[in-house]
């Protein structure tokens, strides 16, 4: 049996409570919504709600309260940044399943993982009947889950200091964290800060645009997290053309390292422009929403704006792993769909809220296939990976290559499965794609104007495992099934 002794439990119990007595801050905002509208059950579950997560976070605080939590080590973090997410998410469901709006435990835990990892699969059929307190706190785990509860605690406290550092590198999306500050708590401040600034300015536009300020709030809470629920039945298709526009701007920033736009607000333009991952992600945004466009007006419009519009949004929306749909692309041709299937593991940049395998590796990856050639023509040359300028170590390539097998493996595997749970191949493919790649609405069965609620119990719980792993990319969690990470 596996030596356990070399992971301080105590810490990662500790820890924990922390976050389980911060989430009932977030859950009685959305009780105060319900209260607004007069939703006297949906209050009175919130409140129990807030009442257990918060005596589970005092029980789990004070079991542990006197290990010192600098000692965060790279183990501890993994385990750590895993169990916080699955807990929150555990927790996170009781507004949904004691208010018996989603009657099923399955279900509840199903869309608060789909929130928390802001994937944007959905059960529910009819959105627009459930309560307003409710549609709150499901935009919020998505904005929670967008820059990361972790890095939001690491932000609001410092305390946790340099062991911080070790649940940064678990959670943060990408490869590396990128350092802002020396300290670790002011690189999440300003990351958190930049990512409130954004949401109010894009509320703030829905809001010109004639949404109420709750339907301002959600939808701005769910486009910056790349999260994609929405209020709505139809989802963006209820707005108008103004609304559309203005979320696929705001997708398109929300799926841009996070880094740059700090780069970008102290005026140090040269780190902005020269980064090749920023500019692959905008031509590929750009080179597929005009090939969707042209392919919508010859096949399927008319009208140009419409065509361009719809065209512009799938991509942008499928690209950035957002999931707001403004049309039902099932509709169009078997080849523009399947064309979004496949941009479903394109993924936005590193440090991005974006899902999906991330630009960054698709570039790294393309770039080293090119330079195989010359290799193979020059054996015994040393012809290194540049990207910005800076040969990248074959340690890193070695880990892109192994992510995208990783990747790839868990998709066809779990494909496998889901057809064997009773799911046909187009819809099994799609759902696994959607769901490891953070999407939300895929094909088949669960597409845009479909939901998940008719997957069987398993395979919700193996999709919401998927969600899981997409949104920590993979290592985090699956480090945790390796027996070498629990030998001494």
């Amino acid at each position: 049996m596996p030596n356990l002794t070399n992971i301080n439990f105590k810490l990662v119990i500790k820890f924990i409570g922390i976050l389980l007595m911060i989430l009932p801050v977030f859950i009685m905002l959305s009780a105060a919504w319900s209260i607004y509208y007069g939703e006297h059950a949906i209050t009175k579950a919130m409140l129990l709600s807030s009442a257990i997560t918060f005596g589970a976070g005092l029980i789990f605080y004070f079991s542990a309260r006197k290990h010192d939590h600098k000692n965060i080590g790279k183990k501890e973090g993994y385990v750590i940044v895993t169990f916080a997410w699955v807990f929150i998410s555990v927790f996170g469901a009781f507004p949904f399943y004691l208010s018996g709006a989603i009657p099923s435990y399955t279900d509840a835990f199903f869309e608060t993982i789909s929130g928390f990892t802001t994937t944007g699969a959905t059960i529910l059929d009819d959105i627009e009947s459930v309560s307003k307190g409710l549609l709150f706190w499901r935009s919020l785990t998505q904005w929670l889950g967008g820059m990361g509860i972790i890095v939001l605690t690491l932000a609001i406290l410092p305390i946790l200091g340099v062991g911080g550092m070790q649940l940064f590198i678990a959670e943060a999306p990408g490869t590396t964290p990128n350092r802002l500050h020396p300290r670790i708590a002011e690189t999440a401040k300003r990351l958190w800060g930049i990512y409130v600034i954004f949401t109010l300015i894009l509320a703030l536009l829905l809001k010109l645009g004639g949404l109420s300020i709750f339907e301002s709030l959600c939808h701005a809470f769910t486009t910056l997290s790349t999260g994609g629920f929405s209020t709505k039945n139809e989802s963006v298709a209820a707005f108008s053309p103004y609304i559309q526009y203005v979320i696929i701007l705001f997708m398109i920033i929300a799926g841009v390292n996070f880094s740059l736009h700090y780069f970008l607000l102290k005026g140090k333009f040269s780190k902005v422009f020269n980064n090749e991952e920023l500019r692959f992600y905008l031509f590929m945004i750009f080179l597929f929403s005009v090939a969707f466009a042209v392919a919508v007006f010859l096949l399927h419009q008319s009208n140009y704006e419409e065509s361009f519009r719809y065209g512009a949004f799938q991509v942008v929306s499928i690209i950035t792993t957002t999931g707001f749909v403004n049309y039902n692309y099932l509709e169009w041709r078997e080849f523009l769909w399947v064309g979004l299937f496949l941009l479903m593991f394109a993924g936005g940049c590193i440090g991005s809220t974006a899902g999906g395998i991330k630009m960054i590796r698709h570039l790294t990856l393309i770039k080293n296939t090119i330079l195989e050639f010359k290799r193979l023509l020059h054996p015994m040359a040393v012809i290194p990976v540049k990207l910005n300028g800076k040969a990248i170590p074959k340690e890193i390539i070695h880990n892109f290559l192994a992510f995208f097998l990783i990747y790839v493996l868990i998709f066809a595997l779990g494909s496998v499965v889901m057809t064997i749970m009773g799911l046909d191949f187009i819809s099994a493919v799609g759902a696994v794609a959607a769901t490891i790649g953070n999407v939300g609405p895929a094909i088949g069965s669960v597409g845009p104007a479909d939901s998940y609620a008719h997957v069987p119990v398993a395979g919700k719980w193996l999709l919401s495992f998927l969600m899981l792993l997409g949104r920590l990319e993979l290592f985090t969690v699956l480090l945790l099934f390796s027996r070498a990470f629990w030998k001494k």
